[in-house]
């Protein structure tokens, strides 16, 4: 049964997959990973012309949620080859003439196969606030997305590797020099928006090794000394062939409550509210009991996620989106199982891309967003 405060957007024959195409939440509007699907023209082999077709899918849901791809505040791109990244970016280009949204592009394997392009975006309802922002002495980006947008109490950051915001000179160096740069340029986009680091609620940091990952946290962790944003954290490529870490950030304005301790003294809490906004971390089933078990491991995730939610006053039935990380696209199958019997139905929006994990002996890393009832919360999914 479909929760009050929340609507899910039903568009075309249902997804075989425990996700819903769309869901409309708290003054949002999360759209899945889509694909180009199925299509009779052979020129729709490349990766422009996937995502092209990928964004016309894209462009209708919106529709039928009530909103439209100039209402997009965030998009998430994930490529197989980073040799399509120009075809995908003129693309992409022409959908977004003027003030496109925010962006993070990574290079990844997706699940499903010969697939070249996979996009999710966050939008708002037609009429919200939607405003670009940019620090005084910036040049807009010469790519197709804009650095941050605000609307209403949250600021959307782009993935943002190390180039400096005045010329978008590269900024090269090991991991500590990249993520300090990025941190600096994080740091003048949320004063652009009226906020700081304590507004920050999540972060998604993409490593081209995981090797980096000590010498990142002892970076990252001098702009979060307490109470730090949820995180998910993984291994990628990158667009860029210099970079080797980028960094997306999501802030929010609202009464911000850390949940729990950060696991392992890592520069993370495991939940955060702001307003009626619950951010989870990435979550691992990773165990000496769940060595090499992907459902045990998906099981445990899913029961450690429950377990945070309630924790913020939440449910299960409050997720909203989802963002799975499978480390081999084999046992997508064994993952969606246990994933289907957690959420009964009702499921979340959700992307699934393949990729290693920080942790060697994790499988599968979980990360939601969750959106519980306000003051008069009816079925608009407002």
């Amino acid at each position: 049964m479909q929760s009050s405060h929340k609507q899910i957007i039903s568009f075309g024959a249902p997804p075989e997959n425990p996700y819903s195409v769309a869901v409309k939440a708290g003054g949002f509007i999360y759209l899945s990973g889509t694909l180009a699907g199925d299509t009779d023209d052979s020129s729709a082999s490349d990766a422009g012309s996937e995502t092209r077709r990928t964004l016309e899918r894209m462009r209708d849901v919106l529709h039928a949620a009530g909103s439209s791809l100039d209402d997009v505040v965030a998009v998430m791109v994930y490529l197989t080859s980073a040799s399509d990244f120009q075809a995908m970016n003129q693309a992409y280009r022409a959908f977004w003439p003027g003030d496109p949204p925010t962006r993070t592009t990574v290079i990844t394997t997706l699940v499903v196969p010969d697939a070249r392009v996979e996009i999710s975006m966050v939008a708002v309802p037609r009429g919200s606030e939607r405003a670009v922002l940019l620090p005084a002495g910036w040049k807009k980006s010469p790519n197709p997305y804009s650095y941050a947008i605000r609307t209403g109490e949250t600021v959307f950051l782009s993935g943002l590797v190390a180039r400096r915001g005045s010329d978008n000179t590269f900024v090269g160096g090991d991991v500590r020099v990249q993520t300090r740069t990025i941190m600096e340029n994080a740091g003048e986009l949320l004063a652009a928006a009226g906020l700081t680091f304590r507004n920050v609620v999540s972060a998604k940091i993409y490593l081209t090794r995981a090797v980096d990952f000590a010498a990142m946290n002892e970076v990252y962790r001098e702009c979060f000394p307490d109470a730090p944003p949820v995180r998910a954290t993984v291994q990628s490529g990158l667009a860029g062939p210099e970079a080797v870490v980028e960094i997306t950030f999501v802030a929010s304005s609202a009464a911000r409550q850390a949940i729990g301790a950060p696991p392992s003294g890592l520069p993370l809490s495991p939940a955060i509210c702001a307003g009626r906004h619950v951010f989870v971390s990435g979550m691992l089933g990773n165990t000496a009991d769940t060595v090499g078990d992907v459902a045990a491991q998906t099981r445990l995730t899913l029961s450690r996620i429950d377990a945070t939610l309630r924790d913020a006053g939440a449910s299960r039935s409050d997720v909203v989106d989802a963002l799975v990380y499978i480390t081999d696209a084999a046992s997508f199958g064994t993952m969606n199982g246990e994933y289907r019997a957690f959420f009964g139905g009702d499921f979340p929006a959700r992307a699934t891309v393949v990729t290693p994990l920080v942790a060697g002996d994790g499988l599968v890393e979980i990360m939601v967003t969750a959106v519980v009832p306000g003051p008069g919360s009816g079925g608009s999914g407002d």
